[in-house]
């Protein structure tokens, strides 16, 4: 009877020990979520930023036509991401890192074809990035993978467009 009630003991010890474990991790899990949240939201307002910086400064229709993109898909998802913010308990960002506050700056200063190679190269490098940790993200079942899955088309949209302006910059030389 006693090695029964020890075997018990043991066994309930270690199902707590690992239920312990998930809750750690669990926690873990929820400190990712909300960093991703709140990158992705700076990112958001980043691209918001540019994108009518674009609508302003570029040389081409194409370009200004992108930013506008930009603009109107970048100000919707940042509303669901600040909805998914405060579902995890996180106070949403305010504007872009201090990182894209540094990009848009050097974007600024730039006039014309120089712009608008500078920015598409720009567009393409930002959701190459912003695409590998959405991918990431979106296989969680959290709100903050929900809406990493929900975005990630549109990310991919954004992407095959500024790369179709590279192209044609390329090809036609400015554009």
């Amino acid at each position: 009877m006693k090695r029964t009630v020890t075997l018990a003991t043991g066994a309930a010890l270690a199902l707590a020990l690992a239920l312990g474990g998930a809750q750690a991790q669990d926690k873990k899990a929820d400190k990712q979520s909300q960093s991703f949240i709140k990158d992705a939201i700076e990112a958001n307002y980043s691209e918001i930023n540019l994108g009518k910086l674009a609508q302003e400064k570029a040389k081409s229709d194409s370009v200004k036509q992108y930013g506008a993109m930009m603009v109107k898909d970048h100000s919707a998802a940042n509303e669901k991401a600040k909805s998914v913010a405060q579902q995890l308990g996180v106070e949403p960002p305010s504007g872009s890192s201090v990182m894209e506050k540094g990009s848009y700056l050097k974007l600024k200063v730039l006039l014309g074809e120089t712009f608008d190679r500078s920015f598409v190269n720009t567009m393409v490098s930002d959701h190459k990035a912003v695409i590998k940790e959405f991918q990431k993200e979106s296989t969680k079942t959290d709100a903050a993978g929900k809406f990493a899955k929900d975005t990630l088309p549109t990310l991919q949209h954004h992407l095959q467009e500024a790369e179709t302006l590279h192209r044609q910059m390329q090809t036609t030389g400015s554009k």
